[in-house]
C-alpha cells in the first residue's frame, strides 16, 4: 500500500517540537529530516530561531540513508539536511529538491574513539600508520568496531572508505559492529560495549565518555559534506525561513560550537 502524506503526517505528530517550545504561533510546525549527527547543533539553532521568528520546527533525526528513502515514499518534510551529497543527489533524482534551494552548509571530520572510562591524563593515541589492521586489532582484544552501517548510513561508508585507503578494512572487517546511525555507533563506545568506534569529531566532542584516540586523514575518505535543501513540496513558508537561518552569523556559531566547519565561513578555506 502506498505511503500517504496523511499518514506521514500522523506519525509525525507524536515527535516533539524542537527545544521544547511552546505558545507557538498558529500555522504548521517546519518539519524537517536531519542526520543523527547534527542533533546537538541543530537543537540549539533551531531553538534560537524560534525564538527569533515565534515559528515552531520538528525535527526528526536518524541516518540519511533513512530519511532520504522516508522522503522519497512520500513523508512530509519540509527540509533535508544530510551528512553527505549522495543521500541528497538521490532525492533529488527523484524530484524530490525544490530547485535552487540546495546548499552545502557544513564540513566535518572523522575520528577513532575509545570509552573515557580509566584513561587518565594525557589523551592516548593510536597510530594510523603503519599497518593500521594489526594496531586496530590489537587494541580491539577480541572486542568490536563500532560503526555505523558501512553500506549506507554516511559515517560508515566515510570510516569503510578510510579504513580501505590505510589498508585495515580486511584485517577488521570481521569484528566491526554496525549500527543504524552514527550515534548509535557513538553510544556502543560511550556505555563500553565496543573498545573502539569510528564516529565523526563532532559526535565525539558531544560525549564526554568517549576520548579521540587518532583522527583520520582528510585525504583517506571523501571529503565529509552536509547539504540542505528545501523539499518541492513544501508549503511551509517557514522552510525558506530555516534554511536562510542556518546560512546566518548566529546559526553559524552552534555549528562552530560543536566543532562542525561552516561552508563559506571566513578562514574556513571553502
Amino acid at each position: 500500500m502506498a505511503i500517504t502524506r496523511r499518514i506521514w503526517l500522523a506519525a509525525l505528530a507524536v515527535l516533539p517540537l524542537a527545544g521544547g517550545a511552546t505558545g507557538a504561533r498558529a500555522g504548521e510546525p517546519v518539519v524537517i529530516f536531519a542526520a543523527a549527527s547534527l542533533k546537538n547543533a541543530l537543537d540549539d539553532a533551531s531553538a534560537a530561531w524560534m525564538k527569533q521568528t515565534g515559528g515552531t520546527a520538528r525535527i526528526s533525526y536518524a541516518g540519511s540513508n533513512v530519511l532520504a528513502k522516508q522522503i522519497e515514499a512520500g513523508a512530509p518534510a519540509d527540509l533535508f539536511l544530510s551528512a553527505d551529497e549522495a543521500w541528497m543527489d538521490s532525492v533529488d533524482r527523484a524530484g524530490g529538491l525544490r530547485p535552487g534551494s540546495r546548499v552545502n552548509l557544513l564540513r566535518n571530520a572523522l575520528v577513532l574513539i575509545a570509552p573515557a572510562a580509566g584513561m587518565k591524563g594525557a589523551d592516548p593515541q593510536i597510530a594510523l600508520a603503519p599497518d593500521l589492521g594489526t594496531t586496530l586489532g590489537k587494541a580491539l582484544a577480541g572486542g568490536k568496531l563500532a560503526m555505523a552501517n558501512t553500506g549506507a548510513v554516511p559515517a560508515g561508508k566515510y570510516g569503510k572508505a578510510a579504513l580501505e585507503k590505510l589498508g585495515a578494512w580486511e584485517a577488521v572487517q570481521g569484528q566491526v559492529a554496525q549500527a543504524e546511525n552514527v550515534r548509535a555507533a557513538l553510544l556502543l563506545v560511550s556505555r563500553g560495549e565496543a573498545p573502539l568506534g569510528i564516529v565523526y569529531a563532532t559526535d565525539a566532542a558531544a560525549d564526554p565518555n568517549v576520548k579521540v584516540m587518532a583522527t583520520f586523514p582528510s585525504d583517506s575518505h571523501p571529503p565529509i559534506v552536509y547539504p540542505a535543501a528545501v523539499m518541492k513540496e513544501s508549503k511551509n513558508p517557514d522552510a525558506d525561513s530555516f534554511l536562510a537561518y542556518l546560512k546566518s552569523a548566529p546559526a553559524r556559531a552552534s555549528f562552530e560550537r560543536q566543532g562542525f566547519t561552516v561552508i563559506g565561513a571566513p578562514g574556513s578555506g571553502h
